[in-house]
């Protein structure tokens, strides 16, 4: 065979129809490998020795099917498809006549109309959806039938796509505009995900689908890095085409099984390609936005030498309740990460740490609001470091450099240490006291923030904490990213804290990762009290070192 079509299926209505049509219009030696993942077809697949199924009782997931049948697979290309699509005549050969090694291919796409309903009592019909309940003509409640069309919409075509500051699929059709994207191949940034193709030695080169992503999500922007980081295109191909069905209206036209783990493609996913970490890559993911620029969602990179130059300051907030053990031991540290950068200190009592600010106010959300928007008011750096008394921060927090101006930047290596217990769980989560960004952007964002407090009064619900965690009716609110600093910094939970304590349970639940060792740190579990000492006292070793 010179193709292999790939198709992984759950709980797939109409996987039969889908192959039903590639058959009628496959044109060279073309097979079909499909894993029926958890299911058996129903309607049932008709014998065809172009068709092979292989079966599993319980699902293994849409990555996992995809590389099982790749894997079966001796053809020269391989196309995986989802299983509710339609094909252009010939469209096997149309896609292997243009297909370089280092490209992968994906067809012109148009929406699919797969059927409509109709009302056997009055013969009103209407475009696909959930099996209806009732006519909105007549009375009747029971008798429906779906008639099946099965053909493009030819006024709903998608030619270009994108990926957003989210790594979220977009549709993109300005880039069809550009005189580069005029001929019948173009370069497209991203694609949906539901067809592609590409060399099978290529695939397996490229690691194949990453399943550490999970089960489903995020295929399209997966290909499409690796496609372009390895130093090859994504090209669309417009001399033919496949048609989708999308299902989007809920019931039993939208997604065929519970599927909970669309989160964690997107961290995982996130992490992986902003932060530069996938092995096989020869070029950084900025190379991609720089290539397509200019790119909605996605303001020019700052260059590197000039993240370097920008000036860096720390605003230190707190509510003088921390225990003062611990407040000294914060601020103590970082005088020393912080060596040079400007310090700014909003307090509620007067402080003797950089410049200080008091106001008195009473222990908020609200209030802490105020004060760091009082430290950026009153600090001249061009990136800021927000600070909290209570988090022991790592060296290796500051020397992350923000790449975008008018983005937050969160680092997510962040280790919360119970203090009663010395219980550590490493956990995912934004929190101001680790958020950093260019001071003009977040300068705004609270200024906007506090303007809509004081008009519509405080309504945490409705703000969140962490800036960037939610969207907020009535202002703009950045975009968010995160990094993952070298060694993790601690964030120290006791009854002091204004924010809440730690419910282990819920934040293990949530992603959260229970240690006795903290990497870059040493023991604290059953010893919260010798493990503060031991850092003093390790500072104080430095400090002793780097006099002499």
């Amino acid at each position: 065979m010179d193709l292999s079509i790939l198709i992984p299926a759950r709980n797939e209505m109409f996987l039969a129809k889908t192959i039903e049509n590639i058959l009628e219009n496959i044109r060279g030696e073309t097979e079909i490998i499909t894993v029926c993942d958890g299911n058996w077809p129903d309607p049932p697949i008709k014998d065809n020795p172009r068709v092979t199924l292989i079966y599993h009782s319980h699902p293994i997931g849409q990555r996992a099917g995809t590389n099982e049948a790749a894997r079966l697979s001796k053809a020269k290309f391989i196309m995986k498809c989802d299983a509710h699509c339609a094909f252009d005549e010939g469209f096997d050969i149309k896609m292997i006549a243009e297909c370089q090694y280092d490209w992968t291919l994906i067809p012109r796409m148009y929406n699919l109309h797969a059927f409509d309903w109709i009302c056997k009592k009055c013969g009103h019909n209407w475009y696909q959806g959930p099996t209806p309940t009732s006519c909105t003509q007549c009375d009747n409640k029971t008798d429906f039938e779906r008639k099946i069309y099965w053909k493009p919409r030819l006024n709903r075509k998608s030619d270009f796509m994108r990926f957003d500051h989210d790594l979220k699929f977009q549709y993109w059709g300005g880039l069809g505009n550009r005189p580069e994207s005029q001929g019948d191949l173009a370069e497209t940034m991203s694609f949906i995900g539901a067809c592609w193709m590409m060399h099978r030695e290529r695939y397996w080169e490229l690691g194949g689908c990453d399943e550490a992503h999970g089960s489903w999500g995020q295929m399209g922007t997966e290909i499409s890095c690796k496609s372009w980081l390895s130093g090859g295109k994504l090209m669309v191909n417009k001399k033919t085409w496949f048609s989708h069905m999308f299902r989007t209206q809920g019931g039993d036209f939208g997604f065929p099984y519970p599927n909970s783990g669309t989160s964690q493609a997107r961290r995982y996913s996130y992490d992986l390609w902003m932060n530069n970490k996938w092995p096989k890559q020869i070029r950084k993911l900025d190379w991609i936005i720089d290539h397509f620029k200019p790119v909605p969602d996605w303001p020019e990179p700052i260059t590197e030498s000039a993240q370097k130059a920008a000036t860096k300051g720390i605003i230190y907030y707190t509510d003088n309740h921390c225990e003062e053990k611990i407040a000294t031991l914060v601020r103590e540290r970082l005088l020393r990460c912080c060596n040079g950068y400007e310090i700014i200190s909003v307090s509620h009592q007067p402080l003797n740490f950089g410049k200080n600010i008091v106001m008195e106010l009473p222990r908020g959300s609200h209030s802490i609001f105020k004060q760091i928007y009082e430290g950026l008011k009153n600090s001249t750096a061009e990136v800021v470091f927000l600070t909290e008394h209570d988090v022991i921060y790592h060296p290796s927090h500051f020397e992350f450099n923000p790449p975008d101006k008018q983005t937050l930047y969160y680092d997510t290596n962040r280790c919360a240490i119970d203090a009663p217990t010395g219980q550590a769980l490493l956990r995912y989560s934004m929190s101001p006291s680790f958020l950093v960004a260019y001071r003009e952007v977040l300068l705004q964002y609270y200024k906007e923030l506090l303007a809509l407090i004081e008009r519509d009064g405080f309504h945490r619900r409705r703000v969140g904490f962490a800036p960037g965690g939610r969207k907020i009716e009535g202002m703009y609110v950045p975009p968010t990213r995160t990094f993952k600093s070298t060694f993790p910094s601690i964030d120290i939970r006791n009854n002091g804290n204004f924010t809440v304590s730690l419910d282990f349970r819920k934040d293990k639940d949530r992603g959260g990762q229970l240690v006795d060792d903290i990497p870059g740190w040493g023991i604290s579990k059953g010893r919260f009290g010798e493990f503060i000492d031991e850092i003093k006292r390790s500072d104080q070793q430095i400090e002793v070192h780097q006099e002499i």
